[in-house]
């Protein structure tokens, strides 16, 4: 009986072996790949995680003349940083601004991918399919200076084509100040992002949409089913999970402005001290306070906070999405 068993021993430490040598020879098999992949989880944790380290800032009476080390050198405050933003003059304005502004990306952004797959994917002509999609993913390639510096082109009170054409139509006498009145920019945050990112947005549902089934559209067809009947009962419920996922991760960015995530970019570039009540957003509060008036721990406190509820949102958008259509992205 024990040399049975120690036969037994011998024979699976062989087939340990045998898989330890296989898993080596796929990896140095695959040393390329693997090298690839190795090279993108350091630059993760180079410039993502090793960072983190400067969130004791938020806690700490830092100054940038004491240097990273002064980050864990200097006295600690606690939450003096977050109760001075609290009760901050324009603490109401800028956080109202923030969720103004990403509620609305939400709201309008989100589905218009949704859509836009659907339209594409019902697009019978080949040419024109192809080439309506490269049109409405084009605009993702562009920079949101770029973008910025043609709508300043654009939208100008004195010689700007929209305003010159709305004149010309009649549809109104005088320019509209697009850029200078606080009344236009939340509007006009919500349409450029939506015109920039949509197309691109719109090929993760596109591919989600090519992986159904065709049998079940000629079975529908067959059936009698128009073509509102078959993207109702057989389009949206098979990219559901696919929906479910990239809202999740768009409520967990919403304050960066979600799918489009352009709160920053727009609000710094576009905003202006005459739209300042509409375009003054968390993201670019703390910019100021950061790198121009060198406030390094307390402009670290408030991108604190923001991280803070956007951990929040990805959480509970997850629980409340397993509760209700049993999808989750965890």
């Amino acid at each position: 009986m024990e040399q049975l068993t120690k036969v037994g021993t011998t024979q699976r430490t062989k087939q340990l072996t045998v898989a330890k040598r296989s898993i080596w020879h796929e990896i140095v098999k695959q040393k390329y790949a693997h090298l690839f992949v190795l090279t993108g989880m350091l630059i993760v944790f180079v410039f993502h995680y090793l960072p983190m380290f400067g969130i004791l800032m938020a806690f700490k009476n830092y100054s940038i003349t004491t240097g990273i080390s002064g980050i864990f050198t200097s006295e600690w405050v606690g939450l003096k940083y977050f109760d001075e933003f609290v009760h901050a003059y324009n603490f109401k304005l800028i956080v109202t601004n923030t969720l103004a502004i990403s509620l609305l990306k939400l709201v309008f952004t989100f589905p218009m991918p949704i859509l836009l797959a659907i339209m594409f994917n019902e697009v019978r002509h080949q040419f024109f399919k192809r080439f309506a999609q490269t049109v409405s993913y084009f605009p993702h390639f562009i920079s949101w200076i770029v973008v910025s510096g043609l709508l300043v082109v654009f939208l100008s009170t004195n010689s700007g084509i929209v305003n010159d054409l709305l004149k010309g139509l009649g549809i109104v006498k005088d320019s509209l100040p697009f850029l200078s009145s606080p009344d236009y920019f939340w509007g006009l945050a919500v349409t450029t992002a939506m015109w920039k990112e949509a197309g691109w947005w719109a090929i993760i549902f596109l591919a989600a949409i090519s992986g159904l089934d065709p049998t079940l559209y000629d079975a529908a067809e067959m059936d009698g089913a128009g073509r509102l009947r078959r993207i109702w009962h057989i389009t949206l419920p098979g990219i559901r999970g696919t929906i479910i996922v990239v809202l999740i991760l768009a409520v967990g960015s919403m304050l960066g402005g979600g799918l489009v995530g352009s709160n920053f970019e727009q609000s710094y570039l576009l905003g202006n001290s005459i739209n300042n009540e509409r375009s003054e957003i968390l993201q670019t509060y703390a910019f100021k306070m950061g790198l121009a008036q060198g406030r390094y721990a307390y402009a670290t406190a408030i991108d604190l906070i923001q991280s803070v509820i956007a951990i929040i949102l990805v959480f509970g958008s997850n629980y409340l999405s397993k509760k209700v259509t049993k999808n989750s992205l965890f």
